[in-house]
Order: C-alpha cells, then sequence, then structure tokens
C-alpha cells in the first residue's frame, strides 16, 4: 500500500452560523478486487469479489431543557425530547415500534444490512450532516454512533478525519475582553472542544471504558520492573504500553504506580488524576536488581491500606518483570494478594522466568507473555479489555488535535479480543461512538467561532494485503462529512 496520507474531499459547509456537521458514508469505494476462479477444462468462469462497507447511525445531543423547537428548527424536524435536556436529532435506519436502535443494529435476523433493499435506509456515499447545531454553548455536547456493516470479503478499517475551518467570525466585546484582539482570523473554538472517539461495543451512544454501573468500582496497580535489565527498549516500551491502558480509565476507578528493583516504592497512590499516573510512569530509570516480592508486597499495600483505598473496589494488580527472583518470597507475596482479594495479572517480558510469572497470576487466562518489547502494547490492552469489562478507546483530546491525528488515518481493530490488528470480518457489524463536549468553564474567548470538520471511513480489503498501517492512499475514501461549528 502506497504510503499517502487519506485525503478527505472538502464539500460546501453547511448553510448557517454554528453547524457542527459529522456525516456517515458509505459503500462500494476502496475495493481492491481480486478473482475468485471456479475452473475446469470446460465452462471457465472468473469472477470478481466485492467489499462493500455500509453504514447507519444514530446522533443525539445534549443542548439544555426546553429547546426541542430549536433543535428542530436547525433542519431536525423529526428531532425527539429524551430528556434531561437531551434530544435524538436522526437516526439511520429508523426503529419499528418500540425497537431500540441499538438492539435494531445488531440483530441481523431483524434486518438484513447487506441486502440491496436496505440500500434505502442506509449511508451509502452520501455525506449527511449528523449535526447542523447553532447557538452551542459551554456545557453542550453530542455524539453520534456509527454502526459499520462489512458485506462480503473482510477488509482492515480506518477512521479518518479533517479539520476544514476554524474561523473567528469577528469578535464581541466580551470577546475582545477575554482574548485580546484577533490577527490571524483564526477562532479559538476547536482548541476548547474535547473530542472522544472509541468502540462503541454496544451501539448506545455512551463510553463505557470501565462498564460503570455493572461491577464495582476498579482501582489498578501497575507494578512494573525497572531493574538494570529493562534499559533501553523494554523500559521505553513499558512507558508507551502502561500509560496508555491508563488512558482507558475514567472516573471513579483509580490508577497507582508502583516500581521495583532491588526493593519497591510508590511513586504515585491511587487516583484518579491519571495524569499524575502517567507522569511517574514516564519518570522511570532501570537499574539495580530483581525483587518481585517487593513489588507484590508494595502493589498490595497500595491497594488495601493506601490513602484512597476504597473497601469493596475491584482490585486489581498488574505484575510486569523481563528478569528471575526468589521463587518462595515472590509466591508467598503472591498468594497473600490474591487471598486479600488482588486479582493478580502477570507479564513475563523477553527472558523473564515465564513459569514463575504465571504461577503467581490468579489464573492461567490472567498470565500473558511478551517476547519482545514491542509486544508490550497489545499485552496491556487486552489486559485492559478484561478488566475494564467497558469499551475501548481509539483517541481523544482536543478537536484539533484529534483532527491532526485523523488527518494521517487511524487504524481500526476488527477484533480486540485476539492479539494485534484484526480485519473486521464479511458480514459484521460493529460500531464506532464519536462525541464532542464544549467544556462549562470555557470563557467568552469563543463566542461567534466557528469550526468545521469532515470524518470518514476508508476500507482495504483483507485477502492477499499485508496488514496496512495508517498511512493508505486517500482515493479510496468511502465516507465523509462536512459543518462547521459556532457559540
Amino acid at each position: 500500500m502506497d504510503d499517502k496520507k487519506i485525503g478527505l474531499s472538502r464539500r460546501k459547509m453547511l448553510v448557517g452560523l454554528g453547524a457542527m456537521g459529522v456525516a456517515s458514508a458509505g459503500a462500494g469505494l476502496g475495493t481492491t478486487a481480486y478473482f475468485s476462479d471456479e475452473e475446469g477444462f470446460t465452462g471457465n468462469q472468473l469472477e470478481a469479489g466485492t467489499l462493500d462497507l455500509k453504514l447507519d447511525y444514530k446522533s443525539t445531543y445534549l443542548g439544555g431543557p426546553g429547546r426541542l423547537a430549536d433543535v428542530q428548527s436547525m433542519g431536525y424536524p423529526d428531532a425527539q425530547d429524551l430528556g434531561d435536556g437531551r434530544y435524538l436529532l436522526d437516526q439511520a435506519p429508523s426503529p419499528g415500534d418500540m425497537q431500540e436502535w441499538e438492539n435494531y443494529v445488531q440483530d441481523d435476523e431483524m434486518f438484513d444490512f447487506c441486502s440491496p433493499e436496505a440500500d434505502q435506509y442506509l449511508v451509502n456515499g452520501d455525506g449527511i450532516p449528523v449535526f447542523t447545531l447553532d447557538d452551542v454553548k459551554p456545557g453542550d455536547s453530542g455524539e453520534v454512533t456509527i454502526s459499520i456493516h462489512i458485506c462480503d470479503n473482510p477488509a482492515y478499517l480506518y477512521f479518518s478525519g479533517e479539520l476544514t475551518e476554524n474561523a473567528e467570525n469577528g469578535q464581541t466585546e466580551p470577546e475582545m475582553e477575554d482574548e485580546g484582539e484577533d490577527t490571524d482570523g483564526i477562532g479559538e473554538l476547536a482548541d476548547a472542544i474535547e473530542v472522544c472517539v472509541w468502540y462503541d461495543e454496544d451501539c448506545d451512544n455512551v463510553y463505557e471504558p470501565t462498564g460503570t454501573g455493572q461491577q464495582n468500582e476498579l482501582e489498578v496497580a501497575l507494578v512494573s520492573d525497572v531493574s538494570g535489565s529493562m534499559s533501553g527498549a523494554p523500559l521505553s516500551a513499558l512507558k508507551t504500553a502502561a500509560t496508555s491502558f491508563v488512558d482507558n480509565l475514567s472516573s471513579p476507578d483509580e490508577a497507582a504506580a508502583i516500581s521495583f528493583s532491588g526493593g519497591a516504592s510508590t511513586d504515585q497512590e491511587l487516583t484518579t488524576n491519571y495524569q499524575s499516573v502517567q507522569n511517574a510512569i514516564n519518570n522511570y530509570t532501570a537499574g539495580g536488581s530483581t525483587s518481585i516480592a517487593a513489588g507484590i508486597n508494595e502493589g498490595a499495600d497500595e491497594l488495601l491500606n493506601g490513602t484512597n483505598a476504597t473497601p469493596g473496589a475491584s482490585k486489581v494488580m498488574i505484575l510486569l518483570s523481563d528478569g528471575n527472583s526468589s521463587a518462595s518470597a515472590a509466591t508467598n507475596a503472591a498468594n497473600a494478594a490474591k487471598n486479600a482479594g488482588i486479582r493478580v495479572f502477570t507479564i513475563a517480558l523477553g527472558s523473564a522466568n515465564t513459569s514463575l510469572l504465571e504461577s503467581l497470576a490468579s489464573s492461567p487466562d490472567d498470565a500473558f507473555v511478551a517476547p519482545d518489547p514491542a509486544d508490550l502494547d497489545t499485552v496491556y490492552a487486552e489486559i485492559a479489555q478484561i478488566v475494564l469489562a467497558g469499551e475501548q478507546k481509539i483517541i481523544s483530546g482536543t478537536m484539533t488535535e484529534v483532527f491532526e491525528a485523523l488527518s494521517e488515518g487511524v487504524a481500526l481493530d476488527g477484533n480486540r479480543q485476539e492479539a494485534g490488528r484484526q480485519p473486521y470480518p464479511g458480514a459484521t457489524t460493529q460500531c464506532i461512538g464519536f462525541e464532542w463536549t464544549l467544556p462549562a468553564e470555557v470563557g467568552n474567548e469563543i463566542q461567534s467561532d466557528s469550526v468545521s470538520f469532515d470524518i470518514g471511513l476508508y476500507a482495504e480489503q483483507f485477502r492477499h494485503n499485508d496488514n496496512p498501517d495508517v498511512s493508505f492512499n486517500g482515493t479510496n475514501v468511502t465516507s465523509n462529512s462536512t459543518g462547521n461549528v459556532s457559540n
């Protein structure tokens, strides 16, 4: 595959100041048809395979109570008031009576999304704005859940996007007081809006990284070997993988950073300040011998007796080591932790004593092996799926940051339970969530500003295709959307 960035077509912006546009899109693009053949000596036949990407969606807007008429006037005549200031803007297809959209899109017996008859109900190549909202205020937010249907052949998928406008649109008096005189015409709204994209496993428009409401609060201790043998690539890979794990947490879940070599220390006690945990991990340096028992005991003490430890919370320890240690001391420490109700995951990195670490884990399924430092990212992601029992974040940050990354293309994983990146199987349905939030604390500097952006999905066939990474040919974009946001 050519090493190129994806390019999203620019389309005419939605009419009206302050519209936020998102569209999902379509089918049949991005196919590279390899042949399948049925051959004999007579009646030979060659038939091109197909790759078909079809989408549907449900979008909602949290814009304050009593605004149904306003929302309907912004291009949503069929909008519904869902209560508590949230509105259903639109959805495709529209479910039958008393049928929840999220159940509808996951029931192939109820609706065959890959049938030709389904095309009239789905988004199939057209840019459709799912947000056309003006007068957006601090505290507002919106979500769209895009239901992806891969028909026929398996495919690799990418999520892409482009910020096409970030305009000042003049300045009000309060805005001038907050930010001074504008000199470049670039607004502040894209830097103020927070965006999150995630694998929406239950298609319910809600990011649920820890299955909130389904289990107890989670408290996890990341117990990391920083002995001398971890210097270089192992420690660098640990920092990347462990901090990425922390990225998946959300309040009220807590994390702590514990390091060990010949002894152990609590580098960051249990907290919901995840940046502090990541900072502690990123400050690790390697040196000294290895005492796995010291690491386990330190982690267990923080989970059970730490200042912020919560009785009744789900206690989890993720123990990584690349070395060997006293088996009896480590076993005694691990047994004490497990008997106290701590679930112990172990990761044997490189030349670690794999059999010892496997014996320390709470179960064989909780013991992982990373032959190479490059494998750590996948291992921590797998543990996250098990521990969090929820949904995995794809990317998050300010709108500016997210769309900078999306302009390069973000590779999606068709099966998060398997190691490595997997294609999306043929005849499958999965959902991607996209949420924007304008924080309540944002001030007058965003007044009258507007942003416009496109988002899209790109499909590349799986068969005869080496696992492509995040750069690809922009001519095969299967979907895009346009719009702008103003305050």
